[in-house]
């Protein structure tokens, strides 16, 4: 059993130790295979004060961005959500949030993400001049923040980041 210092990880607690006053457990490599991280808490089971110690619950976590694991998260669960997170980082975090399931979280990235933007109005501005042709004397008139405001209402959902960073979305 080899103790983690890395990006995403999770504390597993032997439960029988836990419930007689003894914290014993270690932090786990979560950006494993679940059979290696399933090992690995066997392995804190093994080394456990308490005798035939079986149970064990996750007591805490880091690098997951915001998304919340339970006590009895399954192992290949931890180990899906820590490869998407370590793949896109802050953003893959908040979209799993956003939309309620690391399945959806996928579809997004790979079907509906449009890209980053230092806002939505910047998004808008660019997609009107990717679509249309603006005649120079109107292009001062034209009002992209009441635009972006509209496309999200209908279009679009955005995930902003600490790196002040818009991530646009396609809705549909």
């Amino acid at each position: 059993m080899k103790q983690f210092e890395g990006d995403i990880r999770v504390y597993v607690a032997c439960l029988a130790a836990y419930n007689n006053g003894i914290l014993h457990g270690c932090w786990i490599d979560a950006e494993q295979d679940a059979d290696v991280i399933y090992d690995d808490v066997k392995a804190m089971l093994a080394a456990s004060p308490m005798e035939d110690a079986e149970e064990w619950a996750i007591h805490d976590y880091e690098g997951f961005e915001g998304v919340q694991l339970s006590e009895c998260e399954g192992f290949a669960a931890v180990s899906e959500l820590a490869a998407f997170i370590s793949e896109h980082g802050e953003i893959g975090g908040q979209l799993i949030n956003h939309l309620g399931s690391l399945d959806e979280a996928k579809k997004a990235i790979e079907d509906a993400y449009a890209g980053e933007y230092k806002s939505l109005a910047e998004f808008a501005e660019e997609l009107t001049e990717q679509s249309t042709e603006i005649p120079e004397n109107l292009r001062y008139y034209i009002d992209y923040e009441a635009m972006a405001r509209d496309i999200e209402i209908n279009d679009v959902f955005t995930i902003d980041t600490c790196s002040h960073k818009v991530h646009v979305f396609w809705s549909h």
